[in-house]
């Protein structure tokens, strides 16, 4: 079964990262809308590749909001604070083998049944840039959703509610300025894992459904690799930047590592498929060689060798013949394969080969994505903390947890970066080049690796070529005892 693209990503457009909802709707919609908290334009009018633009709108949602700019910049200041989430941006893979029209109906009937639904405002473009403006080649849709809901009167409603901690008898534990300890509860559930682990699975049934409505053999799962029970390395995502980089022939690290990903990948399928169908195969010719009077496997191959010079018209191709002949009986001495057990027992060893190999693999892998995270990891790191110093200049309870739950996006942020900073340099010196050494010393360990890969190919096509020539001889050989079979009825 062939898999089909899937890419359904979100982030959130915020002001901390300098960022404007009003801008972002502008680029994704290709028009050009005036923002009225930073009194600026922005013009997107010229910008190629949008295919179409709608908002939805929930039932108690008011009309006016069908007016992109109207909308975003009613959302701009209802958003006071200076470090304000604004949106969730999603990014969202649609389909080459559908048309244009489905790919659209499609994504408009997702965004229906499960944000409008669930009372989002859903703002959404289809893009599918040409690759000679340096878009990415496959077409994808944006979608902007205000993270504030709305509430059923058609006011802007919040975005957290508080949930007082008690104590054993059921009060309120006070937190010795005045007020109580209490936890900031997000009022929907927009930005959960668990729904966003929906959606992600709802787009895959939606898209699967109509490849199978269409009688394509094309499917797409939302689960990683790992999470598939699919033992193959992982990819990293490339985004748009690196994709128009390569595009023109600009190589990237992460194409560079991807292009190596893909190549070890296709040599693991082809591998495994060779091996899987040559253990198969072994079990039907055994039952059949174990049958009284059979023939064994080098008489076999020597049935198709002088079947096939009988047929040949030529001194040329009959020297040929004995001469592939010759060169698979040495490759059967050579590699100790007498009769069906040691050709088991080589096709045990070529599998067992080949998982230790990808163990390998898997382990270089890792590595050489962690290696190259590390640097984004260190910029994060410091980018996010002032954010941190902030939050430990703080003294009372109160305002620390009122500090923590404006800035948890950004706090996570940054403990996540120093947890892999910390585990990489315990003594928070970051050495880079020490970084690229190792990386360098990975490429030509996978290089050994990969050609040991090659070998093991090179051998598994070899006895696939035996397995071949083995058919081809049961097959004629069956032929012959049916016409035999059939001659000595006609006599009796």
């Amino acid at each position: 079964m062939n898999i089909a693209l899937f890419h359904f990503h979100v982030t959130q457009i915020k002001r901390s990262a300098g960022q404007s909802a009003i801008a972002a709707a502008a680029y994704r919609s290709g028009e050009k809308l005036h923002s009225e908290y930073y009194g600026e334009d922005s013009d997107y009018t010229h910008k190629g590749g949008v295919v179409c633009s709608e908002i939805l709108l929930p039932a108690h949602a008011s009309p006016e909001y069908a007016d992109r700019e109207t909308l975003w910049n009613a959302v701009e200041k209802v958003e006071r604070g200076k470090k304000a989430q604004l949106a969730y941006s999603f990014d969202i893979a649609l389909q080459n083998e559908f048309s244009m029209e489905e790919n659209v109906n499609l994504a408009r009937q997702f965004l229906l049944e499960q944000f409008v639904s669930r009372g989002m405002i859903v703002d959404f473009a289809v893009h599918s840039p040409d690759k000679e403006d340096g878009g990415i080649s496959n077409p994808h849709f944006h979608v902007m959703c205000p993270i504030r809901p709305m509430e059923p009167n058609g006011k802007w409603g919040n975005k957290q509610r508080r949930e007082y901690v008690l104590d054993e008898n059921g009060e309120r534990i006070p937190d010795g300025t005045g007020d109580y300890v209490f936890n900031a509860v997000p009022t929907t559930d927009w930005g959960s894992p668990e729904t966003l682990e929906h959606w992600r699975q709802a787009w895959a049934e939606l898209c699967n459904a109509k490849f199978a409505e269409k009688e394509l053999p094309c499917r797409i799962d939302h689960r990683s690799y790992e999470r598939q029970g699919v033992d193959l390395l992982p990819t990293v995502h490339e985004g748009p930047t690196v994709r128009a980089m390569e595009h023109k022939g600009i190589p990237t690290e992460k194409g560079e590592f991807n292009r190596w990903v893909k190549a070890t990948n296709a040599a693991i399928r082809d591998i495994r498929k060779k091996i899987a169908a040559l253990a198969e195969w072994l079990k039907e010719v055994r039952a059949e060689l174990s049958k009284p009077k059979s023939p064994d496997l080098v008489s076999l191959l020597q049935a198709y060798y002088d079947r096939r010079n009988a047929g040949a018209y030529s001194q040329k191709a009959r020297i040929n013949n004995l001469k592939e002949m010759n060169a698979m009986f040495n490759y059967l001495m050579e590699k100790g394969i007498h009769d069906l057990d040691t050709l088991e027992d080589r096709v045990n060893k070529l599998r067992e080969s080949s998982d230790a190999l990808k163990e390998t693999l898997d382990s270089q892998t890792a590595r050489m994505k962690e290696i190259r995270k590390l640097p984004d990891h260190l910029a994060t790191y410091h980018k996010m903390k002032p954010v941190y110093d902030g939050l430990q200049k703080i003294k009372f309870t109160r305002s620390k947890e009122k500090y923590k739950a404006d800035h948890a996006a950004e706090l996570k942020q940054f403990y996540e970066a120093r947890r892999k900073l910390s585990a990489q340099f315990p003594d928070g010196k970051f050495d880079r080049q020490k970084l690229d050494a190792e990386y360098v010393r990975l490429e030509q360990e996978h290089a050994e690796t990969y050609a040991q890969f090659q070998s093991i190919r090179e051998d598994s096509q070899q006895l696939w070529k035996i397995k071949s020539h083995v058919d081809s001889a049961r097959k004629n050989l069956e032929q012959l005892q049916k016409h035999t079979s059939h001659k000595q009825e006609q006599e009796i």
